[in-house]
């Protein structure tokens, strides 16, 4: 009686303990959820490969909206047509230009193998320099670490800079959140916390063999090229693939956004395996990220709402003036996407870098909020932030006359004299290129600059491509003919 009494309880003992030791429970657990809160981001698996139901063609999924989502890029993303969302969402109008953060949406799908994670890194708010970084200070944190990068220098476009103003300068420029770019510096090299420099690892710190980027600043401008070329090009539907360095292929998350693919897209150019898994799972760039300055989900408000608009932008000279079309649709900082910039050259008896008595205008009423090495930056909300709202970045404009900052503009007042100055040129001109909450908008694209009715097209190429005006198309061209001319109304 004693002996099945035993054998009864270990039976009760062992289906007790069955479910809790089952297949199933060896299997990792997902969290599927586009807009994660802080706690399930923490609770995700770091394994990067899902498995994946194979849909059935134009199985219909649930999806919610993303800050810069649009009908284009998601067609793109998953696989299917603008023709067949608009079909399964029958309350979003066909003309409609950005989609409202947080809408719920069915998205019909088209199954792709090769999937990555669904593990969303940080939000786009903590990619850009944008609101979300209104109350960092770069300089008070770098000069509070303790590791050897607070003391480092370099010499950048005339003039000497400190740890802090060079992060600050890559930051404003490429318009990434600096908190970011001090992230990178710690997951990459713990150079805020080890106080040991050792300048042999330099030439290649951040992990790119490219003489043409060596060095410390060099590394870190690259780095933040490299970011907002996979950020951009996955906002336009553009990148939805990438190859690892062993040739392995990755198609991103439909479900993803912008800023986990950029940091995925990035790690992918420097390592392969665990350390790959390891950097984009919550153990790694985001458990730095976090421990450094808190969850970047707390909080997290999306940059562009839906629907959004440009203002009405005059060309960049002075009415009745005849100026050139010498680049379409390009970079706005750096040489790689958004392309979000157009240039303009005044009329010349010859090329090359000479003065003008000419002067680039404001596009729209605004206030300067910063100025340096051939760089203008008007403010149209007036706030004097260019962290928010519209503003208009201007380049290759001449320190001589130039406006100061804090300068109160209005439409067709003088912002500076065309020049070469303020980076690499090989004419005189001005390079215009628009930013809303902190995003580059891209020249050609579902929100395409419009400057007194004329729109810019792309090309297929940096720099070529056109200003179309009803029956009227001006063509790009760095030797500009007639064909080139654009007079200002």
């Amino acid at each position: 009686m004693k002996k099945h009494l035993i054998l009864f309880t270990l039976m009760i003992i062992l289906l007790i303990l069955l479910p809790l030791t089952g297949c199933d429970s060896a299997s990792p657990v997902y969290i599927i959820n586009p807009t994660p809160t802080p706690e399930l981001v923490l609770e995700t698996t770091s394994i990067p490969y899902p498995t994946r139901p194979a849909y059935a063609p134009g199985t219909l999924v649930d999806y919610t909206a993303q800050s810069g989502d649009t009908l284009q890029a998601l067609a793109a993303r998953f696989n299917c047509s603008v023709a067949e969302i608009l079909e399964a969402n029958t309350f979003i109008p066909g003309e409609v230009t950005t989609l409202p953060p947080g809408m719920p949406m069915k998205m019909p799908i088209y199954y792709r193998p090769l999937w990555g994670t669904n593990y969303q890194i940080i939000p786009d708010s903590a990619f850009i320099f944008g609101p979300a970084n209104k109350d960092f200070n770069t300089f008070a944190f770098v000069n509070s670490s303790q590791g050897w990068f607070k003391f480092y220098e370099t010499y950048s476009m005339g003039r000497q800079l400190s740890a802090a103003q060079l992060i600050l300068w890559i930051a404003e420029n490429y318009s990434i959140n600096p908190k970011l770019l001090l992230a990178l510096v710690e997951y990459q090299k713990q150079a805020l916390t080890d106080p040991q420099r050792v300048e042999s690892d330099e030439e290649t710190w951040l992990g790119f063999d490219d003489p043409a980027y060596y060095g410390v600043y060099l590394q870190l401008s690259y780095a933040a090229n490299l970011l907002n070329d996979g950020f951009y090009r996955y906002l336009d539907g553009d990148l939805i693939s990438f190859d690892h360095l062993d040739g392995r292929v990755e198609y991103t998350g439909p479900w993803q956004n912008a800023a986990t693919v950029a940091m995925q897209y990035y790690f992918s150019r420097q390592m392969d395996g665990e350390d790959y898994n390891q950097a984009i799972g919550p153990d790694g760039f985001y458990r730095t990220y976090a421990n450094l300055f808190g969850d970047p989900w707390a909080g997290d408000e999306p940059a562009i709402p839906g629907s959004l608009s440009q203002p009405y932008l005059r060309l960049p000279f002075a009415s009745g003036q005849t100026w050139a079309l010498t680049g379409g649709p390009h970079t706005g900082w750096g040489n790689l996407s958004p392309w979000s910039a157009v240039d303009f050259a005044p009329p010349s008896a010859a090329g090359g870098c000479i003065p003008s008595d000419l002067y680039a205008v404001a596009v729209a009423d605004g206030t300067v909020v910063r100025t340096g090495p051939g760089i203008v930056v008007l403010d149209l909300d007036n706030d004097g932030d260019e962290r928010t709202g519209w503003v208009i970045f201007y380049l290759h404009i001449a320190e001589k006359d130039r406006v100061v900052k804090g300068t109160v503009l209005q439409a067709g007042d003088p912002i500076g004299h065309p020049s070469c100055e303020g980076g690499k040129s090989t004419g005189t001109h001005i390079h215009i290129a628009r930013r809303y909450n902190g995003m580059w908008i891209k020249a050609d694209g579902i929100i395409s600059l419009n400057l007194d009715g004329w729109v810019a097209k792309d090309g297929g190429s940096p720099y070529a491509g056109y200003l179309v005006k009803d029956d009227w198309t001006v063509v790009a061209k760095v030797n500009p003919d007639n064909a080139s001319f654009i007079t200002a109304p």
